[in-house]
């Protein structure tokens, strides 16, 4: 597993705030959570190094819309579990090189928000350890 750096992190942030501005405009969070990580929007933040990636979480949030179309009827998460959410998933990209979809196949926005209570205080790289553990026991099933 690889370090993170300063530059990585700042794509974490901007992730974090990107989900969210996401409640911002009262979006489905699964819903939005899915569509992020599936989109060509988000292939943008898997690359090494993209323009929309500094772009700002309104540009890019307008580019996903642009993209797809999110529902705006469902349920909202709270603030600090979408930025925890966003950061996390971010931050997986980095530690593993793992695409965000298969890291949304991995762990998705439920399984996301069920962990948030245990997870948001723990290390980011051992939460991302125990989200793939129980995916890994999960698929064991």
């Amino acid at each position: 597993m690889a370090n993170i750096d300063r530059f990585e992190r700042q794509l974490c942030d901007i992730q974090g705030r990107l989900f969210e501005r996401s409640l911002k405009k009262r979006l489905d969070s699964v819903d939005f959570a899915e569509k992020f990580m599936n989109s060509k929007t988000c292939e943008f933040f898997d690359m090494p190094y993209d323009r929309l990636q500094w772009a700002g979480e309104e540009y890019i949030l307008e580019n996903l819309l642009d993209e797809t179309s999110v529902s705006s009827s469902g349920e909202m998460f709270g603030k600090e579990e979408l930025f925890w959410t966003g950061y996390v998933y971010r931050y997986w990209h980095f530690l593993t090189g793992e695409s965000s979809r298969e890291i949304y196949k991995q762990a998705s926005a439920k399984r996301m928000r069920n962990c948030f209570g245990g997870f948001h205080t723990l290390d980011v790289g051992m939460a991302i350890e125990d989200l793939k553990e129980i995916n890994r026991q999960e698929r064991k099933q």
